[in-house]
């Protein structure tokens, strides 16, 4: 259209960008809000802000060496794993800064009971239980906290999307303005989340794109143990691990994993290895359960717990082509002890250690560990981290470690007291251990 119905005119028309004024939300509530342009970066001032050291060591270790402010973390985890806990207790701890927990899911007076139970007092903790965002945002602007922890994600609820809460246009909305609101105000923001039946976080994948750390927190309801693993992390490592133990005050940190994922026992059985793995920057010690059997049905049956079952069945095969183990019509059943789960590949030859063992019916001895990967040819192939592994079993008084000739490399053998036994076959590591 290029005339002018008022004046008749022609090419009058200019061309005008119109932004909706907000009605709600942090935008509104803040009037620190400006709109943005374009900078340069070398132009970019910004201060070296200190991150937020939270009393609870395990969760600073996972976040990457405490809290970042402005930041927003997302929180998962089966129904029941203690997921509340985990939060209100870290809310109990922080004395020093003002802490705001929003729930959605208890009243104020459960919230009150689980804090009674925790056995913490804060004077600078504060509950509030609403769902409606704007009415948060309000709240917020009074208290002006330190950080921000919201139970869940699920339930709130804003007034600028018609949908039930838990929707996937309301479980994005929220997050969007909660997001907002801690980048604006650089405040942290825990958000806490459910999970699908699948075991993935419940609501659209975006949720996980917006948030700046996914943590996934889990554990088996057979054990006290709980494990908070980190998925996603803007500003720290992924694999970092931290350890808690549940138990009727709370949940306990475990500074020293070994501890739990050590069986203690008067006799030596067959069967049983133990590994030396890495979980971050985190040696721990695990031990590995195998049960070799004769099959009873015609298919071998293949079982793990706490490791993958394709890893398995390569380690398998690898004994009965490389090694010449007659495996194949045999049940072969593997299990981590303390209900964790490993990914680290340096558990393979405690693996095949302990399916020997089972399968010779001889045991191997408690002071005896393992750290290396085995490779389809049957070579023991060196891993990362190696002195740190040594140095934890040395720590723990284990007596000998099996490790990769190809490892022992710029390795400082006459600092370690542990007897370090360096192999480069799985026949070498057989006839050590069985003769």
């Amino acid at each position: 259209m290029g005339k002018c119905n008022a004046c008749g005119e022609w090419n009058t028309f200019v061309e005008e960008v119109i932004q909706r004024e907000e009605k709600s939300g942090p935008g509104a509530v803040l009037s620190a809000h400006r709109a943005s342009s374009p900078v340069n970066i070398s132009d970019i001032t910004y201060d070296h802000e200190a991150r937020i050291i939270i009393p609870d060591q395990e969760l600073n270790r996972v976040l990457g060496g405490g809290l970042v402010p402005g930041s927003l973390v997302l929180i998962g985890g089966e129904p029941g794993i203690g997921k509340s806990t985990l939060m209100l207790q870290t809310a109990l701890q922080c004395i020093v800064q003002k802490v705001l927990y929003i729930s959605g899911e208890e009243s104020e007076q459960q919230l009150r009971m689980r804090a009674e139970r925790l056995g913490i007092r804060n004077e600078n903790c504060f509950i509030l239980t609403e769902t409606n965002t704007q009415a948060i945002f309000q709240h917020l602007e009074k208290v002006k906290p330190s950080i921000i922890i919201a139970d869940s994600v699920q339930t709130l609820q804003t007034d600028n999307i018609e949908s039930s809460a838990g929707s996937v246009s309301q479980i994005k909305e929220c997050a969007a303005e909660m997001q907002k609101y801690s980048k604006i105000t650089s405040t942290p923001v825990f958000l806490i989340g459910h999970i699908t039946k699948d075991g993935s976080l419940a609501g659209p994948k975006i949720l996980e794109h917006m948030v700046d750390t996914v943590l996934q927190f889990e554990g088996d309801r057979n054990y006290g143990y709980r494990i908070l693993r980190s998925l996603k992390n803007r500003f720290g490592s992924t694999s970092e691990l931290g350890i808690y133990e549940m138990n009727d005050t709370g949940l306990r940190e475990v500074t020293n994993p070994s501890e739990i994922l050590l069986s203690q026992r008067d006799e030596q059985v067959s069967g049983t290895a133990i590994a030396a793995m890495m979980e971050g920057q985190r040696p721990m010690l695990i031990e590995t359960q195998a049960l070799v059997s004769s099959a009873v049905y015609g298919t071998p049956q293949r079982s793990t717990t706490g490791f993958d079952g394709r890893r398995l069945n390569m380690l398998l095969a690898v004994l009965e082509k490389r090694s010449g183990f007659r495996l194949g019509h045999k049940d072969v059943f593997l299990n981590i002890a303390g209900g964790i789960r490993v990914e680290d590949p340096a558990i393979d030859l405690a693996v095949v250690a302990a399916v020997l063992s089972s399968n010779q019916d001889f045991p191997i001895g408690s002071k005896c560990c393992f750290a290396a990967e085995v490779g389809l040819s049957g070579e023991i192939r060196p891993i990362n981290h190696i002195e740190q592994r040594i140095s934890e079993a040395d720590k723990l008084g284990f007596e000998r470690i099996f490790i990769s000739k190809y490892n022992t490399k710029n390795l400082a053998l006459k600092r370690f007291s542990i007897q370090i036994n360096p192999v480069g076959k799985i026949e070498e590591v057989y006839r050590k251990l069985f003769g």
